[in-house]
């Protein structure tokens, strides 16, 4: 039997209309939450990803402040619009799109940002807060598979979760998480033994590897829920191959196109698991989304006592 297929972008629109609600709210206050996100240089893939940004503010009627400084930029220089930022009080969530150009400093940009606008919930103070067990701003797609999780009915509770990858953006936010909801946790990487034999155990996988089609059929436990976070790039055409053979609309569609968006999760896994989310179309619409709710989030907490209805700080 095929997986449930869990669809990102049902999810994202559902937490829209949950957020319209709070915007709305906000807005009746006399605030409009306002996301900076700042571009640095030219990269066409962080272009695509900061313009979707900026479109998902306009369409949530969110402030947006689109900032494209030179490649040249010394990390100096982008400290001190970082500093610009953080004072800004129309600027409630700070995004710097990575990577940075590689003279620039990425750990001291990120540490400066102000927690209270750390919309992408990577400062030292955001994790700490998370380990902690009582986060305000999460990274954006750990908290969206959480919704999936929440919004597709899927139990946590005593359910063993494998994490595959140990990045400080998904896989150990993704652990952190999933153990605050009462799983049980491993996390993998490329130094774990006997791998395919660890991830078959789990009722559910969440794949952050960055590997093409890495988790075969044979890594998942029949009926288990597969959460896919990668996304690559294919252009080669035997790899295609391999990929689609069994599913020739996809395969067609990248011999017409000469290229196709594959997650770290083999197609295949959709005739062994009991719920699998597409790529593209799963983890990567709640990124965004996610960052919006932190955005408006941070507008909340920020200015509580305008939204509450109070007087406004001085």
């Amino acid at each position: 039997m095929a997986a449930q297929i869990l669809s990102g972008i049902t999810i994202r629109d559902q937490i829209y209309a949950d957020l319209a609600g709070d915007i709305v709210k906000l807005t009746s206050a006399g605030i409009r939450p306002g996301l900076a996100a700042v571009l640095v240089g030219e990269n066409p893939a962080s272009k695509v990803y900061v313009k979707s940004k900026i479109a998902a503010c306009e369409k949530l009627g969110l402030a947006s402040f689109h900032i494209t400084p030179p490649a040249s930029m010394t990390t100096e220089e982008l400290l001190a619009l970082i500093r610009e930022l953080n004072h800004r009080d129309e600027v409630d969530g700070i995004l710097v799109q990575l990577p940075l150009p590689p003279q620039i400093d990425s750990k001291r940009i990120l540490e400066a940002i102000d927690p209270a606008k750390d919309v992408d919930g990577f400062h030292p103070v955001s994790v700490g807060h998370l380990v902690a067990g009582r986060p305000a701003l999460v990274a954006c797609t750990p908290a969206g598979v959480m919704e999936i999780f929440k919004r597709s009915g899927i139990a946590l509770e005593g359910a063993n979760a494998v994490v595959l990858g140990r990045s400080d953006i998904v896989g150990k936010p993704m652990a952190l998480l999933l153990i605050h909801a009462n799983a049980t946790v491993t996390v993998c990487h490329s130094k774990t033994r006997n791998l395919p034999e660890v991830v078959r155990r789990a009722d559910i996988v969440v794949a952050a590897l960055g590997r093409a089609c890495m988790v075969t059929p044979e890594y998942v436990r029949p009926g288990a829920t597969v959460i896919d976070v990668g996304i690559n790039r294919v252009t080669d055409a035997a790899q295609a191959e391999g990929f689609f053979a069994h599913f020739p609309e996809r395969l067609a569609e990248f011999r017409a196109k000469g290229h196709a968006l594959v997650g770290d999760v083999h197609p295949d896994v959709a005739s062994v698991a009991g719920a699998l989310t597409p790529v593209p179309g799963g983890v990567g619409p709640l990124t965004i989304a996610m960052l919006m709710s932190n955005t408006v989030k941070a507008a909340r907490l920020r200015r509580g006592s305008r939204a509450a209805g109070g007087s406004a700080r001085p």
